[in-house]
């Protein structure tokens, strides 16, 4: 019995030692700990003379692009770090807050790229950018969404993964993204635009549109001159005046097309396993059946060409 009692009592006494340990080392291991995640952000405002030539990147974060005064461009930096590589995270966000990403060559402007490649890991920088409405931008995220509005352009926006809104533009578009929706307005250029899986949306394109999706809907309005569209699983809705040949294409699923009343045109429609209708005269050039229809409206005009795997087309 004194046996057992010695050893219980010293059995005791490791485990309270051992509590107490722990307790210290957390107590004081938190203590002196760096945080895992800070959080800060900058803003800069550039003098310019003339039309800007603007280039904006990021690993991960979102750009927002838009028309301010005619001689700034003012780039504020919203900033997201964690710890790695030899540094904390406040460690990069105090760094990155007195020496931002931002290279000036008279109007010509680079937003987001370190000269310290080390100190871009684990960081995360949304940016928001005001420029004179005379910018030609080129903007890339590698994961985030973009939104740019009211610049002459041309304009050419990337992401890995996110949505892209563009609007007002008075020169060309290019847009694509991996995995996000795609919306267009007031593009006076043409619009060339691309989405992995996600839908395309757009109004008043005056310069016509390229659009594809792999899996998604493209709802367009107001297209002026050429139009190609293209969904691999998705419905296609297109109206406007063909100014030259449009070109649609669904792999599954129906495609509506609105044109203006007596707007001269050839059409060829096919479904390879739906129906195709037509609301107007069509003078036949050979083929008309339930799933293809080949003539001309109007006394005929540029080539209106749309194809569907399985689905329905509808033409008015």
């Amino acid at each position: 019995m004194a046996m057992r009692t010695l050893l219980q009592r010293r059995w005791d006494s490791v485990v309270i030692t051992a509590s107490v340990l722990a307790t210290l080392a957390t107590l004081f291991g938190t203590a002196a700990r760096p945080a895992l995640a800070a959080q800060g952000g900058f803003e800069r405002t550039l003098k310019v003379t003339g039309p800007v030539e603007l280039s904006v990147t990021t690993g991960s974060g979102r750009i927002e692009v838009s028309k301010g005064g005619a001689s700034t461009v003012i780039v504020r930096g919203s900033i997201h770090a964690s710890s790695g590589w030899g540094l904390s995270a406040e460690e990069r966000v105090r760094q990155i807050e007195s020496n931002p990403p931002i290279e000036q060559d008279g109007n010509v402007i680079r937003v987001g790229r370190f000269r310290d490649r080390g100190l871009e890991h684990n960081v995360s920088i949304a940016f928001e950018v005001v420029v004179p409405a005379e910018t030609r931008l080129h903007a890339e995220t590698g994961s985030g969404e973009e939104v740019i509005r009211g610049l002459r352009g041309p304009v050419d926006a990337g992401t890995g993964s996110g949505n892209l809104t563009v609007s007002n533009i008075g020169d060309d578009v290019k847009a694509e993204t991996g995995s996000g929706d795609i919306r267009l307005s007031s593009i006076q250029g043409r619009a060339h635009v691309g989405t992995g899986s996600g839908s395309i949306r757009g109004s008043e394109l005056t310069g016509g549109l390229w659009a594809e999706t792999g899996s998604g809907t493209i709802e367009v309005h107001g297209v002026r001159g050429g139009l190609r569209a293209a969904t691999g699983s998705g419905r296609i809705t297109a109206e406007g005046a063909p100014g030259s040949e449009w070109k649609l294409n669904a792999g599954s699923g129906n495609i509506d097309v609105r044109l203006p009343a007596h707007t001269g045109f050839d059409l060829y429609a096919k479904a390879d396993s739906g129906r195709v209708s037509v609301d107007r005269p069509i003078s036949m050039q050979g083929t008309l059946g339930r799933n293809e229809v080949h003539g001309k409206a109007d006394g005929g005009g540029p080539l209106v060409d749309v194809r569907s795997g399985s689905g329905n087309i509808h033409i008015e």
